[in-house]
């Protein structure tokens, strides 16, 4: 790993998802975090810069599953490399519908990637886990989705639950939430946040011992 990388990295493991949130919004107005995930070890951070799947409706005439199905689509995201991105799989309108599973899932353990985000559901939960990937998503699925919806494009800007992803934008996601960090800001977007969580931490010190704090 870079140095440049390691820094990023070791600054995002010492914050939270609030404060990242909170310092993205002293930079932008626009909607950058995600709520109310799922994750079969939701103690694991995930963080990386993105690359994108975007699933249509599946229709064997206009995608026909030789061409568009995981496995192809999936190897254009990571043409580029995929040693510690993170996969964000855009399900444009299926939130309750399965986008993989541990199968497809081992192909980002393959090639180096450190997890995924989506904004629908995932199956085998247990198996994900084991892999050590960090994963969030809607929720667990069961059933199979691929007759809802297949793999379209890929490494394209995409919409994951009102948040817009570009390739190369960061992850940072942990416990139930998730933020979205320009791949320009993500040195400043992190250093903001560990300053203020450090000063809010000195104030709640003080205030517990029976200071005024600031």
């Amino acid at each position: 790993m870079e140095e440049a990388a390691k820094k990023l990295l070791k600054l995002a493991q010492s914050v939270g998802v609030a404060d990242v949130m909170d310092a993205m919004g002293r930079l932008h107005r626009h909607h950058s975090h995600m709520v109310d995930l799922s994750s079969p070890a939701p103690e694991r951070l995930l963080f990386g810069p993105a690359v994108t799947m975007s699933f249509f409706p599946a229709c064997e005439d206009a995608l026909p599953s030789r061409m568009f199905n995981f496995v192809n689509i999936f190897d254009q995201a990571v043409r580029e490399g995929g040693s510690g991105r993170v996969l964000v799989m855009a399900s444009n309108g299926y939130p309750n519908v399965s986008l993989g599973g541990g199968t497809k899932m081992s192909r980002l353990v393959g090639h180096g990637l450190c997890g995924v985000l989506a904004d629908a559901r995932l199956r085998d939960f247990g198996q994900l886990a084991d892999r050590g990937l960090a994963v969030y998503c809607r929720g667990e699925a069961f059933r199979w989705g691929g007759d809802k919806v297949t793999p379209a494009e890929a490494n394209r800007p995409v919409v994951v639950d009102g948040v817009a992803v570009r390739p190369g934008d960061y992850v940072f996601a942990k416990g139930s939430g998730a933020v979205i960090i320009p791949r320009a800001q993500v040195l400043k977007v992190l250093t903001d946040a560990k300053a203020t969580m450090e000063s809010e931490a000195s104030v709640a010190e003080e205030w517990r011992r029976g200071g005024e704090g600031g």
